[in-house]
């Protein structure tokens, strides 16, 4: 099968009870490391957590680990240390707290990479009550969602979606193609941790904002991470918006999503070429439709770069075996090769959450969609140094208006509901 073209791949720019204590000393340190773990001994990587705070992260998580004297404390180490990280990430991008470091507070790059390095010593810890697999896998699976903020959703209690304080739902990535440039900060990363737990002021009144960020690994999503997530909050929610990295210079509304994986590797160096795999595969549809309210997002005033309507998409039409890009969106009966924000990890969680919003009976209601932002580019002539003023400056300008696009959205849905 011949490639997509590269303009189409815009998800570039995923119990027991007491025992022996514990030791934290590895066998054989690094062996177990995955692609991603491994880049941590990379320099940059370092610098970042130094310049930040985020330095002693993984050691003091490993020493707590190593006092644990059972699966059940060591489970009960592992959810409070990955929910600590979700929430000191959150109130430093915030300004809670000591800065800690040098480094902007809106940078996303501590979270991600002192994450890695307490995944890297759960992947090597050897206590002495044993370690089976499996549970190593749950401690991983826990310490993933709860350092993500996935486990920290919680809208306001009491009324219905449409009434009251208005919830809405936002995710964002790790960076991600760090092979290319170790340095990489993922704006959308950064909105999540800029906007978890805010509230924005509509025409209509106030709306909460809860976030949580993903994984670029084909695999996570596989097992169901997006629905996993976002199933129990979507019906609660007014207004959900997945948002990623994707042009240059503008941002965009994706107006459609495909059932297709085009093979990119992801941050374990991993591609996967194939449909989208979710459960019920034979009720599964080639393409899902945005319900946001992207007109009005357009044409609103939200922020120094242009946004766009994005409608175009790669298809392989009825009878065609070459995929064919389409300008105003796909032809009846034709099988997906490309949404409008690719066929990369942006564009597979764009399909899973508007899938699982028209599973669940919202299609008509909760309005939800994609949201790809501009790239985040470093100032000109920096190609080795991990920050400057002008990566800074287009990294909060990003933020804002991604605060500005949720706020034109609600206000818009409002307007219509009116």
């Amino acid at each position: 099968m011949r490639r997509v073209p590269a303009s189409a791949l815009l998800g570039l720019a995923l119990a027991a009870g007491l025992a022996a204590p514990a030791t934290a000393t590895p066998a054989s340190p690094g062996t177990a490391a995955t692609a991603e773990e491994q880049r941590l001994d990379h320099p940059v990587p370092q610098e970042i957590l130094r310049r930040s705070g985020f330095a002693g992260t993984a050691p003091r998580f490993a020493e707590a680990l190593g006092a644990a004297r059972s699966y059940a404390q060591a489970r009960a180490v592992v959810v409070r240390e990955g929910t600590a990280l979700w929430r000191r990430a959150v109130d430093r991008a915030q300004g809670r707290g000591p800065a800690a470091g040098d480094f902007s507070r809106d940078d996303d790059r501590p979270l991600y990479w002192a994450r890695l390095g307490m995944t890297r010593e759960v992947r090597d810890w050897q206590p002495r009550f044993g370690l089976p697999e499996a549970r190593r896998e749950a401690l991983l699976d826990a310490l993933e969602r709860t350092s993500r903020g996935q486990t920290d959703l919680r809208f306001p209690h009491g009324g219905e979606p449409g009434k009251g304080v208005r919830r809405v739902l936002v995710t964002g990535f790790d960076p991600f193609t760090l092979d290319r440039d170790i340095r990489i900060s993922n704006p959308s990363g950064a909105a999540a941790l800029a906007l978890d737990g805010t509230v924005i002021e509509t025409a209509d009144g106030p709306a909460r904002i809860e976030t949580a960020v993903f994984p670029v690994r084909w695999r996570d999503f596989t097992r169901g991470t997006v629905e996993r997530t976002l199933r129990p909050q979507l019906p609660k929610a007014d207004l959900f918006a997945t948002v990623s990295q994707g042009r240059v210079g503008r941002f965009d509304i994706e107006r459609t999503n495909g059932a297709w994986r085009g093979g990119f590797p992801d941050n374990e160096n991993i591609g996967r070429t194939e449909t989208v795999p979710v459960e019920e595969p034979a009720t599964q549809p080639q393409w899902t439709s945005t319900t946001l309210p992207y007109r009005d997002v357009v044409a609103a005033d939200t922020g120094r770069f242009p946004v766009h309507d994005n409608t175009s998409v790669t298809e392989i039409p009825v009878g065609g075996t070459e995929p064919v890009v389409r300008p105003d969106g796909p032809t009846p009966g034709s099988a997906a090769r490309a949404g409008g924000g690719g066929n990369y990890l942006s564009n597979e969680i764009a399909y899973r959450a508007t899938l699982l919003r028209d599973r669940l009976g919202l299609h008509a209601t909760l309005p939800g969609g994609h949201v790809h932002t501009p790239v985040l580019q470093f100032g000109a002539g920096n190609t080795t140094e991990v920050t400057d003023p002008d990566f800074v400056r287009n990294r909060l300008d990003i933020i804002a208006q991604v605060r500005a696009i949720v706020t034109a959205a609600v206000s818009a849905t409002e307007r219509t509901r009116g």
